[in-house]
């Protein structure tokens, strides 16, 4: 499975906003993994509500305060060699993407779970070409998430 999605019983999302999504996130997923020469990768993407972000964001960053998103990578420490397909959990706040939204919703949640799964596969942006380079790979899994037909690299 390229993709578990969890949504938090106190999010409302529109049932075809939720499906899309999850469609494009697990095409992300795919071909992150085929550009990473890997047969799949696994990644659990929650969407929950400010409330629930920043309890994570206070607990795990002791930043109390939402967040659009957050990135748990699993690919990091000892045991990152025993399970290399899994990449990790995302977390994304709805609340803070409607707010966030220029293009609408669906396109301000794509780009945060692309942005997201840009950290879980190793990219970063403490300066500005590191900055460069993550967008760059998070606009290419986008623009394969909206492509049809077979899964390319991105």
């Amino acid at each position: 499975m390229a993709l578990d999605l969890g949504v938090d019983d106190d999010v409302t999302l529109v049932p075809a906003i939720r499906k899309k999504l999850a469609t494009e996130v697990a095409r992300m997923v795919r071909a992150a993994a085929r550009t990473a020469g890997q047969p799949g990768f696994e990644v659990a993407l929650r969407l929950t509500t400010d409330a629930g972000i920043q309890a994570l964001n206070r607990a795990y960053r002791g930043k109390n305060k939402p967040t659009d998103v957050l990135a748990f990578a699993q690919r990091e420490g000892p045991a990152a060699a025993l399970h290399p397909e899994l990449l990790g959990d995302l977390v994304i706040s709805v609340e803070t993407a409607r707010r966030q939204a220029r293009r609408g919703l669906h396109a301000e949640l794509l780009h945060l779970a692309s942005h997201g799964l840009c950290h879980l596969l190793g990219y970063d942006h403490r300066d500005d070409a590191e900055e460069r380079a993550m967008n760059a790979r998070a606009a290419k899994l986008r623009t394969e998430a909206r492509r049809r037909g077979p899964i390319r690299a991105a």
